[in-house]
This record gives structure tokens, sequence and C-alpha cells, in this order.
């Protein structure tokens, strides 16, 4: 009887065992479950995490590219805007210089006309190489392929070389009339104060004479001081005082 109840316990203890075994086992089957579960859906939360911020660095960027958009929009607008203004200042220029040329072409032919008429009534000091300078400045005139602008630089450059002449000492050697006898001579020029010629065996001296517009001579009196200048302007001699004749007023023999 008691070996009975003692099989009846020691079953009863295996059955409750393996019931309490099957549950434990369902247990952690469910806790496996559970923390799979969990673990999938963390990983559910990180991706979605992960996208958020992904999506929220590319409105930012995207932010930051239309504020960027909007000054170079606002660049380019003040841009066009400058570059009407720009047009609008050119075509008033062009309209300007159109005027201008209307202007510029007369008065360089006025200016040519002024020049010519100088070098006629002046000392004809290097007289023929001045007539072809402004010879050629007429013929320049006509010419397509050189600018109005190029033009008035020459003409201006040829009143430049006349003035030289009234300021300037120089020398040179030509020809002058006496009584209708052309004869070789160096000529020396002191501005437009001083006109004189020597006969190139510097035995004989001339000055020119505006009053007569002629070459008249000169006394002997006068050799050493032009024998001189004729030295300074070769560079011969020293520059010093000197006495010429004026050319509007001279001494002869």
């Amino acid at each position: 009887m008691n070996l009975k109840k003692t099989s009846l316990a020691l079953l009863m203890l295996s059955t409750i065992s393996a019931a309490q075994a099957s549950a434990l086992n369902d247990a952690r089957k469910v806790e496996s479950a559970m923390n799979h579960a969990s673990a999938s859906s963390q990983q559910k939360i990180d991706k979605s995490a992960e996208a958020a911020f992904s999506m929220t660095a590319e409105i930012e960027q995207l932010q930051e590219e239309v504020a960027n958009l909007r000054v170079y929009r606002d660049h380019m607008a003040n841009l066009v805007a400058s570059q009407a203004e720009e047009v609008k200042s050119l075509d008033d220029q062009i309209a300007g210089i159109k005027e201008t040329r209307q202007g510029v072409v007369p008065l360089m032919y006025q200016m040519l006309a002024g020049l010519k008429e100088t070098v006629a009534n002046d000392k004809p000091i290097r007289q023929e190489q001045r007539l072809a300078r402004i010879e050629k400045l007429e013929k320049m005139m006509v010419q397509a392929d050189i600018s109005d602008a190029e033009k008035y630089r020459r003409i201006l450059e040829a009143y430049q070389i006349e003035m030289d002449y009234g300021t300037k000492m120089g020398i040179y050697q030509g020809q002058i009339a006496l009584d209708n006898d052309q004869i070789d001579a160096d000529l020396l020029y002191l501005g437009r104060v001083s006109f004189v010629a020597r006969s190139l065996d510097g035995t004989q001296f001339w000055a020119w004479n505006d009053n007569t517009a002629k070459w008249q001579p000169l006394a002997n009196d006068y050799s050493k001081d032009i024998n001189k200048a004729f030295a300074i302007a070769e560079k011969k001699a020293a520059p010093s005082l000197l006495t010429l004749p004026v050319s509007v007023n001279v001494e002869t023999n």
C-alpha cells in the first residue's frame, strides 16, 4: 500500500515537473518571440528615425538652395537692370558721337585751311616739307580706312610741328631765291624771330625780310654771330648770347 502511494506521488511529481517544464519552455518561446518582435520593431523605428533625419537634412539643404537661388535671382535682376542702364548709356554715347562727328569733320577741314594759310604767309622755313605734309593730310581726309579720331590726331600733330618752328632753333640745307636765281645754302632759324642763310662756302650771308618777302644780303658784321649760331645748332658750341638779324627788319650794305 505504501509502495503504491509512493509510486503515485512520484508519478504526480513527474507529471507536474513535465508540465512546469513545458510551461517554462512555452514562456521562453513567448519571451523570445517578444524579444524578436521588439528587436524588429526597434529596427523599424531606427530605420524610420534615420529616414526622418535624412529627410530633415534634405529639406534643410533644399531650403538653403532655395535661399541661394533667391540671392542669385536678385543678383541677376540687378545685373540685368545695370546692363539695361549701360545699354542706354552706350546708345546715348553713340548718338552723341554721331553729333560730334558731324561737327568734327568740318572743323578738321577748317583746321587744314588755317594750317595751309599759316604756311603760305609764314617765313619759308622748310616750306616744301610743310606744304607736302598739308597735302598728305588733305588726301588723308577722304580715306575711309582711317578713323576720324586718327585724322584729328594727325592734324593736331601737324599744328604742334608748326608751333615748334616758333620756339626752336634748327638748321638744314635748301635753296634760296636771289634775283630770280636759286642757290644752295645752309639755313638757320631761331623760332620765327630770325631766319638767315649762309652760302655753302661760308663767305656770304642773307636774312629773310618779312616786309618784302625776300632774301636780303647781310653786312659782314653778322658773320661771326651767324657762324656761332650754326655751331650751336650743330651742338659744336655751347649756347650763348647771339646777335642775329630780326627777319622783319634787317640792315643791308
